[in-house]
Order: structure tokens, then sequence, then C-alpha cells
């Protein structure tokens, strides 16, 4: 059968072109569109989608409210229809928190010719949004992290290179430089679960590294707002920027982060070359990099997320001695990346996302990591 879908726009344009090209393929059937939520709200009962794809921005009821009335009376899966704006970023951060799927960024200028562009891989979300696992997420605003230590919780001496104290790059405190490495990759639903798994980090953890799928008018959106629920200082990656303990860095959409090392320290590189896997930034180019500079310091994690990218990455990081965590199928709102990783043998642990900071922090200590080499 195919997929059932329902086009919530108030563009007459927009609706026109998404109907066009989304029903081109034979596996999806546009039932009906909808110009603004209460035409979609009986549309839903009269045509029973499958998914939806819904404007960020509309008249009489904003697409978030609607969503969030939507996944408490009858949640479904649900892809956001956003501009490439800092409004835009931020009001479709707040639906991924809300539980939709994922999103298509739609410029303000040349809609007809930018969407087009993208067709196969609005086609490719359309499908992948079908067989998601769509649960209602909490409406309330995220609480503050807990203010728990690394140390005090594993009861573990963390290994830091002396003499190497840098100012951190909030201006917040001093830190010292620390050659444990924590580098994660995520895509589809990793905006929720990177958010999630660093709220849980304590404020003197390892650095972490992260390259997620996003625009570029989006990752400075997203790091602000998981900076200001996380106990680390979270940043959008700059680059020959220092990476610090207590940091995380967020590679800018349309760049790759790779981690150089300088000495007894790392530099986060940024680097416009070829999109590999189709992304840039890369899951694969970020943990290669790592792989290659960290070694056996570093701790690999792949999130949620459509595709295969980051599989191959983490078999590296693997074979060069880092400990490996795959985020398992129940909590993966898509198990594309995480399940290639596993079925590559590249994952040590595959575990629900909320064990995972518990465990990043095990082998990210020397107790951890030697358990490890014990085990090898």
């Amino acid at each position: 059968m195919p997929i059932r879908l329902l086009i919530v726009d108030d563009s007459a344009l927009v609706r026109k072109l998404l109907t066009e090209m989304l029903g081109r393929d034979r596996d999806i059937e546009v039932v009906g569109t909808a110009t603004d939520p209460y035409a979609a709200r009986e549309k839903i009962k009269q045509l029973n989608p499958d998914v939806i794809t819904l404007d960020v921005e509309m008249p009489r009821m904003d697409g978030v409210t609607f969503l969030e009335n939507l996944m408490r009376l009858r949640p479904m899966p649900v892809v956001m229809v956003s501009s490439l704006t800092q409004h835009g970023a931020d009001i479709t951060l707040r639906a991924l928190e809300l539980g939709a799927v994922d999103f298509i960024a739609k410029p303000k200028v040349d809609v007809a010719g930018s969407l087009a562009d993208y067709a196969e891989e609005l086609i490719a979300k359309v499908k992948m949004a079908a067989g998601a696992r769509v649960s209602p997420r909490s409406h309330a605003r995220p609480s503050a992290a807990p203010a728990a230590s690394a140390s005090s919780a594993l009861k573990v001496d963390e290994r830091r290179t002396a003499d190497a104290v840098l100012p951190a790059v909030t201006g917040r405190r001093l830190l010292r430089t620390t050659d444990r490495i924590v580098a994660i990759g995520a895509s589809t639903g990793g905006t929720e679960a990177i958010r999630e798994l660093l709220e849980a980090m304590p404020a003197d953890a390892p650095a972490v590294v992260i390259s997620q799928h996003i625009p570029a008018a989006f990752s400075r959106a997203f790091a602000e707002r998981i900076h200001r629920t996380s106990a680390m200082s979270v940043c959008e990656a700059q680059d020959g920027q220092y990476i610090l303990p207590g940091h995380a860095y967020i590679a800018p959409g349309d760049q790759h982060l790779i981690v150089e090392r300088d000495g007894a320290r790392y530099r986060c590189r940024l680097s416009g070359g070829p999109h590999v896997n189709r992304h840039r930034p890369s899951v694969d180019v970020m943990f290669r990099s790592v792989a290659q500079n960290v070694g056996p310091n570093a701790t690999g994690v792949i999130l949620t997320g459509m595709g295969d990218d980051g599989a191959r990455g983490l078999k590296e990081m693997l074979e060069a001695g880092a400990g490996t965590i795959a985020q398992d199928e129940a909590t993966s709102v898509v198990w594309g990346m995480p399940g290639a990783a596993v079925k590559l043998g590249a994952a040590e642990h595959v575990m629900p996302l909320q064990k995972i900071p518990g465990q990043i922090l095990l082998l990210s200590s020397d107790v951890g990591r030697s358990k490890a080499a014990g085990a090898g």
C-alpha cells in the first residue's frame, strides 16, 4: 500500500510543488492538502493519512501549536516544512522537541527551484517518516541539567595533560585540556537524542564533538538551544578552536568537523570538502579523524538516523582501540545509522539512549578503558 500523505501549507505554490514532486513516487499517494491547521484537522479525520507535511508558519494557528495538539490527541509522523531563517530554526527545533520526525528546509527565494533540487531527499524523508517510531514528548521546556561531576559519578581520576591551561571558549571558567574525546554522530531524530544525552552529562565531562545532519542556518540555533539546558558549554564549532573538557562542539551545517592533533592538545578543523555519504557534515569524516588522531583515548557514539553515515568510521574507531556505542532500535526514531554500525560489527555496546551517558563516562575513564582492553 502506498504511503497516504497529507500536505498542510498556506502557500498554494508549495502545496502544488510538494504534491507534484511527492506524488511522482509510486510508494506515495498525496491524499489531500490543507491551507491551515483547522482545515488539516478535518482532513485528518476524513482521510486518515499515514504522514503529514506541516508548514511552520501559517495564519490562524501556527504549525507548532497544531503539532502540540496533534501529538497529544493523535500522535502520527509529521515532517515540518520550515524557512531557512533564525526564527524558522528556533520554531523547527521546538517542533522536533514536541515529536516531529524530521523537517524540510524551505528557502525564502526561488522556492520552486530549491524544492525541486531536493525532490529525492523529500521523498526519502516522507518514506522514512512513515516507518518512524512516533511518541509524544514532554510539552514542557527542558529542565536544568544536573550538577553532578564525572569524578563523583564514577569515582575515577581522569588523565589530563599537565601545564595545558587554556581559557574556556565561553569565558565561563578555566579548564585544562584532556586526551579524552567523545565523538557523537546522528541524523533523523538526532537533535532530540543529542539534547537528552548532553543534558545528562556533568559539567566536567570529557570533551564532545558532534556531527548532526542539519542545514547551515540551523546548526548555531541548535547549539545555543542545548547550551541553555546543559551543564556542559555547548557551541557551534569554529575552525582552529581548541577542544576542551566540559565543552561540546557541534559541526556547522555544510562543514565537515575534523579533530586534529596539536601536540598534547586537539583542535577543531572545519572543511568544505566534498559531501560524503551525501552529507556535509559527514559522521564518517569526523569519526575517521578521531580514529586517526585520538585512537584509544576516544569514545564513539552513533545515534538515531537515516542511512549508514558513520558506520564505517565507527568501525575504524573500534579498530583504533576506541570504545564504541550504538543507540538501540527501541529508542531510535530511525534505526538506520546505528543499525548499519551494528551490522558492520562496529559497536561494542548497543543500548537505550538513557543509558548511553553513563556508558560514555565509564568508557572515558581509565577504569573503563582498562576493562575494555582486558576483555578484548
